[in-house]
């Protein structure tokens, strides 16, 4: 998968990488703020608000059935979002909510009108199963693909390490937007096939932070706090790659912003637990320039 040979940069000492980490990390932020003060920020925000907030069971319905959704909407709302969903998608099954109102009698004999809650079964669609109508903007990318040739040794390493650790790690082509993602039940992480090198490193970062931060321990808690997640693994991916070599702000900010819906505080707290699994997923890419660990 590799598409080249790791080049060996100078060694670092301990406290020079978690000085670079931590700078990588607060420059998160940083950049976020940025974004929020743009125009880009203000289209996105409107995009995004337009979006039904649904229930947990709702949630895990979702992810259950597509695993990569990330915008869902009925076929009607996309179409008044700029969308068209595509003819053949299959539809995402939820659970709606409305009330009927009912006439019955009482103890006393007495005719008494009631709301009786319905849960109608609906379909939805993911913004991957749409496209874009001609003319219309698209207020949701903020977040651009990285094209870069070189993997930076990524790829191969961190299969390997993937695969030893009982994952597969296999690449092929994904439908709408969605650049990868790790399956707990079977053990996989699945990656575009149609990702440039550099971007496919990027994604494999992603996917193996979420492995190691117990993300994909507990999906329901997953799909609860999956804002708090996804910036926390997309965070990983960032200071990484910078550790290794290569700038992917021009995805990552923007993937961090909408995720923690521009909240940097909330960037800033996953410091911790970022760092740590940045610090120990640099050292699996480069052994050879990584220090005696500290003790725990």
């Amino acid at each position: 998968m590799s598409t080249s040979t790791k080049t060996r940069r100078p060694g670092k000492t301990l406290e020079e990488k978690k000085a670079q980490a931590e700078a990588l990390h607060n420059s998160i932020s940083e950049q976020v703020e940025q974004l929020r003060n743009s125009d880009r920020w203000t289209a996105f925000l409107d995009f995004a608000q337009a979006f039904h907030a649904y229930s947990l069971n709702n949630v895990l319905l979702i992810l259950a059935q597509k695993p990569d959704a990330s915008h869902v909407a009925g076929f009607r709302k996309w179409q008044a979002l700029g969308r068209q969903v595509r003819k053949g998608e299959a539809g995402i099954r939820i659970f709606g909510y409305s009330t009927k109102k009912i006439t019955e009698e009482d103890e006393n004999g007495d005719e008494v009108e009631k709301s009786v809650a319905r849960f109608p079964v609906l379909s939805v669609f993911d913004i991957g199963q749409t496209d874009l109508i001609d003319g219309a903007e698209d207020p949701s990318a903020i977040a651009v693909q990285l094209t870069g040739a070189d993997d930076f040794g990524v790829i191969d390493t961190l299969s390997t390490y993937l695969t030893a650790e009982g994952w597969t790690v296999e690449r092929r082509p994904l439908p709408g937007r969605k650049n990868g993602y790790a399956n707990p039940e079977e053990m996989a992480i699945v990656i575009d096939a149609n990702l440039s090198p550099e971007h496919t490193a990027k994604t494999l970062i992603h996917e193996a932070a979420h492995v190691l931060l117990g993300h994909t321990d507990d999906m329901a808690e997953y799909a609860e706090h999956r804002g708090l997640m996804e910036t926390e693994a997309e965070s990983v991916a960032y200071v990484v790659a910078g550790l290794v070599g290569f700038d992917t702000s021009a995805y990552s900010v923007g993937y961090i912003a909408g995720w923690a819906e521009g909240n940097t505080e909330l960037i800033k707290s996953t410091a911790a637990r970022v760092l740590r699994t940045a610090h120990q997923l640099a050292g699996i890419l480069d052994p050879e320039d990584t220090d005696d660990p500290e003790p725990a």
